[in-house]
């Protein structure tokens, strides 16, 4: 019986790839590309609709993201690359791959106990660990021929719904907002369920300087931004192995990242917060994004747009919001920033990741299962 069940799950939450994304039956509804913009307008996962969309600022694009909804529920990521895109892929590539491992042995653990949690802070805990471990092991297999990878890094934020529970995990700056209606008035709220790391926050800071206490630089104020080290805007990453490991910091990575000081201690962590958040009735939609789209949106503003407009095109609208809100910032029209080329393009906005999931009630509490299951994932590169 156990043989039979674990075999299910192998099959329902297989490995995903490239061919996944063209294969799933779950993906329905308009999908296509505006010159540097990539988007899926609407698709079903296993409890709703889904909007998904990237643009691309940067020569590689470094933002990577993926949505997998199965029979232990929905996993959706938002990997925010920064140093290049390596850290980004590997974490798309692997953190999914570790939690479904992870589940499936605590799927095992709790039949065998007549319990039914399986996914906990643990698991997901366990699962940014082995990504963060299988990366520092990538460096340093790659050290000889490819050491810039040391300085690669990536924000990960993680949302998996559960037995209507919804987990939200995150290291960096990326965010989620969740837009929940407001009685019967037909208005709706913003709520922030993601803690970020960013050095510009006033706690962060703080929590920095009490794990330093002996580092009066360990946050300087360069250009009116404040960095960790003077190098760095976020305190948690997968990857950024320099400002991690000492063996790391040193010839043949760029001046710029290495360190005068000894490194006694690591400077950034890649230990995610992690909320749980019992999903009501009334929770209506998730808005997942990198910074990139936070840096020109508020939260009010973003739950506004998906709430005032049809759900087709909900994270592509949002780009483009975002996108609007960028030209404005230059004194410039949309179309001429349209127009722009990667790479060029990112001295006006960075890369720019959106994954809206609209919340059916019904299908959350039947703990309905969709079939064939959904593996997506953003556009490597356009």
């Amino acid at each position: 019986m156990l043989h039979a069940l674990m075999n299910l799950i192998s099959q329902c939450w297989k490995p995903f790839g490239r061919g996944d994304e063209s294969s799933s039956a779950g993906i329905v509804g308009r999908e296509g590309k505006d010159g540097l913009l990539w988007f899926k307008d609407i698709g079903k996962y296993g409890s709703g609709d889904f909007s998904m969309a990237v643009v691309q600022a940067n020569h590689v694009l470094e933002d990577q993201s993926q949505i997998e909804s199965g029979p232990l529920g929905t996993f959706v990521g938002i990997y925010d690359g920064h140093g290049g895109p390596d850290a980004a892929r590997y974490v798309c590539d692997h953190l999914f791959r570790n939690f479904r491992a992870v589940l499936n042995f605590h799927f095992y653990a709790a039949i065998s106990a007549e319990s039914r949690g399986v996914v906990t802070t643990e698991t997901i805990e366990t699962a940014f660990r082995r990504t963060e471990e299988g990366f520092t092991a990538l460096v340093s297999e790659l050290w000889s021929t490819r050491p810039q990878v040391a300085t690669t890094g990536s924000c990960c934020l993680v949302g998996v719904i559960y037995q209507q529970t919804l987990f939200v995990a995150n290291v960096g700056d990326s965010r989620l907002v969740l837009g929940r209606k407001v009685g019967n008035t037909g208005g709706v709220a913003s709520i922030q369920l993601s803690t970020e790391h960013n050095a510009n926050i006033e706690a962060v800071r703080q929590e920095l300087k009490e794990l330093h206490p002996d580092d009066p630089q360990i946050v300087v104020l360069k250009h009116g931004v404040w960095k960790v080290k003077g190098i760095i805007q976020v305190s948690r990453s997968i990857g950024d192995v320099y400002m991690k490991h000492a063996r790391f910091n040193r010839e043949p990575i760029n001046a710029k990242f290495r360190l005068p000081e000894p490194m006694n201690m690591p400077i950034l962590s890649a230990n995610p917060t992690i909320i749980s958040h019992p999903l009501q009735p009334n929770d209506s939609f998730l808005i997942f994004a990198s910074d990139g789209l936070w840096e020109h949106l508020s939260n009010e503003r973003a739950v506004e747009i998906v709430h005032s407009n049809p759900r087709v095109g909900s994270a592509k609208r949002l780009v483009k919001a975002a996108l609007h809100e960028a030209a404005r910032k230059r004194e410039m029209r949309y179309s001429d920033l349209h127009k722009i080329d990667k790479k060029v393009r990112r001295h006006f906005h960075d890369d720019i990741t959106v994954i809206v999931l609209f919340l059916n009630h019904d299908l959350i509490s039947r703990g309905t299962v969709l079939n064939p299951p959904l593996s997506i994932r953003s556009a490597l590169d356009h």
